[in-house]
């Protein structure tokens, strides 16, 4: 069963996101005896079109000709490759990009969909994929019954592998219609690490006590190589910008290494963070409810640990 796998891209690049997709994908249609081919969009490098080969993809098709992300343009194009290719199964990432062009797709191609999967389907008796579900506190096993079936797999949670390979790269001839949206400004963040794709990340709460002290956080953010990212209320006060803003209500973020500062850890800041790989919590009151979530924790004053924190990783970064 031929598995067809949506990449996202950024800046004329795949997106981190895509890589994971076609890894998953690749050992989905392993698995089903298929096909993996990819499908993404923009002003591409074929070079880096190709190396997708490494991640398990055979062939990538590409529409240079759309450039910016409208969702319904992003779905028919998909809509398109499916059926030019014949695909079965199509997988996309759950980001923000996967989130508002994946169930556009399935209702497009009557096609069941399992959103944030977990690990590679069940293929023994029937189609049954795990899934997260109610912000990371339960798990969901969705089973699909339809000819066409849609997987989005959650960022950071199935390990890409990296092998020899090529992929053929193909341009398609696609038609994205008359747009319903005008762009008429594009604003980029520069010099910093895109949050949703960040390894690491540095957080920081009202315990910070005020803006004018967060250049210890962008500090330590900085020794370890980290994206910066806050609690609402902080961004609520206009401390930090809100695109910073991670929890329930902000990004949902996935990262390897989680570091809350001065955070008490509501429920609300933890469905966005809970998927961390790992969690460490520094917080001068040993009470706070962070600490049950956290894999290691500092009791003690941000303002004592952070500047012994921030020396210890310039001088590990030194070594």
């Amino acid at each position: 069963m031929s598995v067809l796998i949506f990449c996202d891209a950024h800046d004329g690049k795949p997106a981190k996101s895509a890589y994971e997709a076609v890894t998953y994908g690749a050992q989905l249609a392993a698995q089903t005896g298929g096909e993996a081919v990819a499908v993404t969009f923009g002003n591409l490098n074929n070079e880096d079109l190709a190396a997708l080969g490494k991640f398990g993809a055979s062939k990538v098709l590409v529409a240079k000709n759309v450039t910016h992300m409208e969702g319904s343009v992003l779905a028919k194009l998909v809509e398109n490759a499916a059926q030019s290719t014949g695909a079965k199964i199509i997988v996309f990432s759950h980001d923000n990009t996967g989130k508002s062009v994946a169930p556009l797709v399935s209702a497009k191609l009557n096609a069941g969909m399992a959103p944030s999967a977990l690990e590679l389907p069940e293929t023994g008796d029937g189609f049954v994929v795990k899934c997260n579900a109610f912000s990371g506190k339960a798990y969901a096993h969705y089973e699909i019954t339809t000819d066409v079936k849609i997987i989005s797999l959650l960022p950071n949670s199935f390990k890409k592998v990296e092998k020899d390979g090529q992929a053929a790269v193909e341009e398609l001839a696609f038609d994205p219609g008359a747009s319903r949206i005008t762009v008429k400004e594009v604003k980029r963040t520069e010099g910093t690490i895109n949050l949703p794709e960040a390894d690491l990340v540095v957080s920081a709460g009202r315990g910070m006590k005020g803006p004018e002290n967060w250049g210890m956080v962008e500090d330590l953010a900085k020794a370890l190589g980290a994206a910066t990212a806050c609690s609402r209320p902080v961004s609520d006060m206009g401390w930090r910008p809100h695109h910073e803003h991670v929890g329930q209500t902000g990004l949902a973020i996935r990262p390897n290494l989680y570091i809350a500062i001065g955070i008490s850890g509501a429920i609300q800041h933890l469905a966005g963070v809970n998927g961390s790989k790992v969690i460490v919590v520094i917080n001068k009151d040993p009470e706070a409810p962070f600490f049950k979530a956290a894999d290691y924790g500092i009791v003690g004053d941000a303002f004592e640990v952070l500047p012994k924190l921030i020396e210890a990783a310039k001088q590990f970064s030194a070594n």
